[in-house]
């Protein structure tokens, strides 16, 4: 059975894995788009890149094309929104999925996917919003799945692949809040050795 030509946007390499694996189950063959201008600094987006092709060519057999990647509209559209964590997302997902989609009328595709939909960090209702949206005007099919399931098997997979795996999603606000989150989650450990040890 031929299997159906789709563009799935691609945020990293992990996260790239069981899209993949289920989209060719789902009778689809997926090329992945990047499209990541939101990634910083400049050296981190570099590494994501090349752990992701690195896959893709030596274990997925999968394409990868590179879109655009505009630092000064991400900045101009996106970091206005600072710390207000549903406007930024929405805003980043808008950016990206939209030159996605712009790639993906380029190259004569009519479905359309994330890798986003993937991680339990992400805000799931809104990407699905923004790319249904997008994919709409732009004359597209949204191939919208809830591939959060398998954000375990991901995650292992990708550690015995040895792969590059990120602590946050990619701009320095979203770095920023990990950084804090990790310090709560350990101050709360802390704490709850010090009560069992007291009781």
């Amino acid at each position: 059975m031929e299997r159906v030509p789709l563009l799935l946007h691609a945020c990293c390499g992990p996260c790239s894995l069981e899209p993949v694996r289920i989209l060719r189950e789902e009778g689809f063959e997926p090329t992945i788009c990047w499209s990541n201008p939101n990634i910083q600094p400049v050296a981190e987006h570099e590494l994501r890149l090349s752990t992701l092709q690195k896959w893709a060519t030596e274990v997925a057999h999968v394409d990868v094309v590179v879109a655009g990647d505009d630092r000064d509209a991400w900045e101009r559209r996106v970091a206005p929104h600072g710390f207000d964590r549903e406007a930024r997302c929405r805003a980043c997902y808008a950016l990206r999925l939209a030159e996605s989609c712009r790639m993906a009328r380029e190259l004569g595709y009519q479905c359309i996917s994330t890798t986003l939909a993937v991680s339990p960090y992400q805000l799931f209702d809104t990407c699905g919003d923004v790319l249904q949206k997008l994919a709409k005007a732009n004359g597209l099919t949204p191939i919208w799945r809830d591939f959060r399931p398998q954000y375990p098997d991901a995650t292992k997979r990708s550690r015995e692949l040895g792969m590059y795996r990120q602590n946050y999603c990619g701009c320095r606000f979203s770095a920023a809040e990990a950084a804090i989150e990790r310090h709560e989650a350990r101050d709360a450990r802390k704490a709850a050795k010090a009560a069992s040890r007291a009781g």
